[in-house]
């Protein structure tokens, strides 16, 4: 069992940075595939950004490309969201979610554990 705690969300003006971390506990992540999906009010959860066990792979949608990373720290079990250039369409409950195999995957069912998510609003 992995348990996920997402954390540095809050209010940013256009333009602007945050940094997202999802600590895991219970298990090591080391072997598992991470991802972050975000959900704003009214539409259904989408993927973000997915990062392979290594580090090595990473995948991003379209519109966050060139303004997110996708990090983690396998010795510090935890998986982080850069995030430049906000723009108020960025604004939803962002959530970590973890899958089991060393691969990314931009598909929602194949993650086994979701952490609470963490709300980033971005002002315009």
């Amino acid at each position: 069992q992995v348990q996920l705690v997402e954390s540095g969300g809050g209010l940013v003006q256009a333009g602007g940075s945050l940094r997202l971390s999802c600590a895991a506990s219970g298990r090591t992540i080391s072997s598992y595939g991470m991802g972050w999906f975000r959900q704003a009010p009214g539409k259904e959860r989408e993927f973000v950004a997915a990062i392979s066990w290594t580090g090595g792979s990473t995948y991003y949608t379209e519109s966050v490309k060139g303004r997110f990373t996708i990090s983690r720290d396998n010795a510090k079990n935890t998986v982080y969201l850069q995030m430049i250039s906000l723009k108020p369409e960025d604004t939803a409950v962002y959530y970590c979610a973890a899958k089991y195999g060393s691969r990314w995957s931009q598909w929602r069912g194949e993650y086994a554990y979701w952490g609470q998510g963490t709300q980033v609003t971005v002002s315009s």
